[in-house]
């Protein structure tokens, strides 16, 4: 397990380090009418499904798509969704389980103001979190009833990543020159999570019953890291 989460580290820093390469040595042109609107960039995050369940002691899944769209050539409202659930014990006897979905929405800016022209852009930006789950814990043991509940839970984020123009589709049509091409695009997105439901309760059953992992967020503590790695289609 410790090899195979050391070669996903691996090929993460590679796809970073050639996501940023690509960002002065990829040529940089954009559609003429792109002042305003510049097209819609749908994203589908490869690398959690297979880094969550490679490195993770828990039976654990995670899915995530994202759009965001370009406007004034800097700015990128953002719309996040995903799933993620598993299955893990705590000590010897009780078996958690957990799964819902997720959402996170806010918006990136690009801030190199001397290439507004470029289709590539290094994102710094902000998102609220938001996960929603239903829990079932049993006493493998004891002949206690099983506990199921349903937990919303509620953090923030602040981003940095890049997106890249990999490959570009010509337009065949009369009206091309009005839109932005459609394009290929690659990037990656790190993150810093503050969580704001906390659990403060001194009650041991209260703390039994908190979640061990929050869809979207992570390993449930106060603060949290996070890597998506996606590719995407702009239309």
């Amino acid at each position: 397990m410790d090899r195979y989460a050391e070669r996903i580290k691996t090929c993460y820093y590679r796809l970073i380090v050639f996501s940023l390469l690509s960002l002065f040595f990829i040529p940089n042109s954009v559609a003429r009418n792109d002042s305003i609107y510049g097209g819609t960039i749908v994203k589908l995050d490869i690398a959690s499904p297979i880094v969550v369940a490679g490195t993770h002691q828990w039976k654990m899944q995670h899915y995530e798509i994202a759009a965001n769209v370009r406007l004034a050539k800097r700015f990128y409202p953002t719309l996040e969704l995903g799933y993620a659930g598993g299955q893990s014990s705590r000590g010897d006897t009780l078996l958690y389980r957990g799964q819902g979905g997720f959402f996170r929405v806010g918006a990136d800016i690009s801030p190199f103001k001397k290439h507004p022209n470029s289709p590539h852009a290094l994102l710094v930006g902000v998102r609220l979190g938001t996960a929603i789950q239903d829990i079932r814990q049993e006493n493998t043991r004891a002949a206690a009833l099983p506990y199921y509940g349903v937990r919303a839970d509620c953090w923030g984020e602040i981003v940095l990543g890049c997106q890249v123009e990999i490959a570009r589709l010509k337009h065949h049509s009369p009206t091309a020159d009005h839109r932005p091409p459609m394009a290929f695009y690659m990037g990656w997105m790190g993150r810093f999570k503050a969580l704001f439901t906390r659990d403060n309760s001194t009650d041991r059953i209260e703390q039994l019953r908190a979640p061990i992992y929050i869809p979207g967020f992570g390993a449930r503590d106060n603060i949290g890291w996070g890597v998506n790695y996606y590719l995407g289609w702009r239309f």
